[in-house]
C-alpha cells in the first residue's frame, strides 16, 4: 500500500482508504454528494491532523483523463492551505500516472479553482467516457460549471 505523506506542523496527507466514513461525514457537512463515492477509496485522500479528517479530496480516472470530485476542507481550517495542499498533492498523482486533463463540476468554488490553472469550459467539451460519469451524467446539476486543467 502506498502512503503519500506531506508533512505541515501536525497535518498529514494520507491515502483515504481507511478514512471513508470521516469523508463521508465531511462532504455530507459540506452538502456534496456522497451516494456514487466508489467503494476502494484508492484514488483519494486526505488532510488529516491527530487522526481527524480535516479535508478530502480524490480522482476518478477515466482512460487518459481524469474527474477530481469531493474537495472539501472543514470550516475551521479554511484558509490554512489545505485545499492547496490536497490539490497539489493530487494533481502530481495524476501526472504520474499520465493523466493530461483533469475535469471537474463546481456550483461553489469556480474563482478557487481558476486560481489554481483551471478554466471554464463546455459540459459538451468534455470527453465521452467522462461524460459518462456519474457526477456528469445525474449527480451534479446541469447548471454546476464545468473547468478543466491540462497538466
Amino acid at each position: 500500500m502506498l502512503i503519500y505523506i506531506l508533512f505541515t506542523k501536525k497535518m498529514e496527507i494520507v491515502k483515504a482508504d481507511t478514512y471513508r466514513d470521516s469523508i463521508i461525514a465531511l462532504l455530507r457537512d459540506e452538502q456534496l454528494p456522497t451516494d456514487d463515492l466508489p467503494a476502494i477509496l484508492e484514488n483519494f485522500l486526505v488532510a488529516a491532523e491527530a487522526d481527524e479528517v480535516v479535508g478530502t479530496v480524490g480522482l476518478e480516472y477515466y482512460g487518459g483523463y481524469a474527474l477530481l470530485r469531493s474537495v472539501a476542507v472543514r470550516k475551521n481550517k479554511r484558509k490554512a492551505g489545505v485545499a492547496s495542499r490536497l490539490l497539489t498533492k493530487i494533481e502530481s498523482i495524476a501526472a504520474i500516472d499520465n493523466i493530461k486533463e483533469i475535469f471537474l463540476l463546481t456550483e461553489t468554488a469556480p474563482d478557487y479553482f481558476i486560481k489554481k490553472g483551471y478554466s471554464i469550459i463546455k459540459r459538451t467539451d468534455v470527453p465521452p467516457e467522462v461524460q459518462l460519469s456519474s457526477e456528469f451524467s445525474h449527480v451534479c446539476p446541469q447548471s454546476a460549471i464545468v473547468m478543466k486543467k491540462i497538466l
